[in-house]
């Protein structure tokens, strides 16, 4: 198993294979290699469709098609069958996050998705991300969950998305069409000749085909996150994958998770704002690799919400030494500048997070490792009365706080 961090989409297919209700019937062989993957030291995160499936038996309607409010009470109804469906697997606990698109668009919610999920994996906990289907309108239709899978795998900073449906690849025509189909088990590279091989879906309940996994997948290695189609009804090819036997589709990613984040951090975000950090805080950051906190910032320049860039300043040179996604808006870090950061909820009244930017949103300059370097190099035989009374302090408080 060659990623540490996987997002795996289960389709509803699966959860629900007679459309009427949840059943373990698949769910068992995708639980013991999620089981599995926790064993050798990975992480999982699920997205997991079913929930209209699996509410469809107790709301009447009449029709295969039902309406959309009639899907939205089927999803308020089976949202907890599902979830008690998928919980009673495990010995680990679950954790429920339903979202819509419009909240990963959405600065300050997508901030605190991240956050929810960086700490539910720390605590060893699975998060169960679904679709709110129950106050979702365009988010229901064909794509939902598969690109909701994509955008999960983003968010959450994940080297792979496992994409498991009642299919087991991408094959070159429809298989149910041409039983002789040549399945493709490996695509460097998304193309419209690639879109062109995929075929919607005839499934009433699930909300996704072919076309929206390819959508999903190029998202995904767009950005670095290798992505696999396989089948879910085949218990072999899950045991396949965790010996690092491929059974299914692989689409390769284009480059690099941390070259991909680094690149968007550096060059595609623009800076709102910047912030000072005294000679502690620098060195905590760029030689410790910790995360910035409240205590290390001296000024802050700028207006900039909570999840925009900004540039992160040396007092003395003025020179930017990094640039990182902040945790606060200008407001807020202003009041908690220079503080130690369990006193945040006691001046905010709130505690999101207790560093002002993480590590993982933040992307060092080479500029500021040279300058570091350099520095070392130069004071390695002075003596550094300033960096003793005042380094240690800062970092023992990253390392502690984070």
């Amino acid at each position: 198993m060659n990623f540490q961090r996987v997002v795996i989409k289960v389709g509803s297919a699966l959860v629900a294979p007679d459309k009427q209700g949840c059943s373990g019937q698949y769910l068992l062989s995708i639980a013991r290699f999620i089981t599995q993957c926790h064993q050798a030291g990975k992480e999982v995160i699920l997205v997991s469709s079913g929930s209209v499936a699996a509410g469809r038996a107790l709301i009447r309607h009449g029709s295969p098609n039902p309406s959309i409010p009639t899907k939205q009470a089927m999803a308020a109804v089976g949202q907890m069958k599902m979830m008690a469906n998928w919980q009673r697997f495990f010995d680990v606990p679950c954790s429920q996050l339903l979202i819509t698109h419009g909240d990963l668009k959405d600065r300050q919610r997508y901030i605190n998705i991240k956050n929810t999920i960086r700490i539910l994996l720390a605590n060893g906990v699975i998060p169960i991300v679904n679709e709110n289907d129950t106050v979702a309108t365009e988010e229901l239709k064909v794509g939902d969950n598969d690109n909701l899978a994509a955008q999960v795998a983003l968010v959450s900073e994940a080297d792979c998305l496992l994409i498991l449906s009642d299919v087991d690849g991408l094959y070159r025509e429809n298989p149910k069409d041409n039983p002789n189909a040549e399945k493709l088990t490996d695509v460097a590279q998304i193309t419209s000749a690639i879109y062109q091989m995929a075929s919607g879906t005839s499934n009433h309940i699930a909300t996704g085909g072919m076309q929206t996994k390819i959508q999903a997948a190029e998202k995904a290695t767009e950005n670095g996150i290798a992505t696999y189609i396989l089948s879910g009804e085949d218990a072999q090819a899950l045991e396949q994958f965790a010996q690092g036997v491929n059974a299914g589709t692989h689409f390769h990613a284009q480059q690099a998770p941390f070259k991909a984040k680094k690149h968007w951090l550096k060059h595609t975000l623009k800076s709102t704002g910047r912030v000072l950090l005294d000679a502690g805080a620098i060195k905590a950051v760029t030689q410790k690799g910790a995360s910035l906190l409240p205590s290390g910032i001296t000024s802050i320049d700028g207006r900039f919400a909570a999840g925009d860039s900004i540039d992160i300043i040396d007092v003395t040179s003025q020179s930017v030494i990094a640039k990182g996604i902040s945790q606060y808006s200008y407001r807020d870090l202003a009041k908690i500048i220079g503080q130690n950061s369990n006193q945040i909820a006691t001046i905010l009244g709130y505690c999101p997070s207790k560093v002002a930017v993480h590590r993982d949103d933040m992307v060092i300059l080479q500029s500021a490792i040279n300058s570091e370097i350099n520095t070392d190099s130069e004071t390695d035989s002075k003596t550094v009365t300033t960096a003793k009374t005042t380094t240690p302090v800062v970092n023992q408080i990253s390392r502690k706080e984070e």
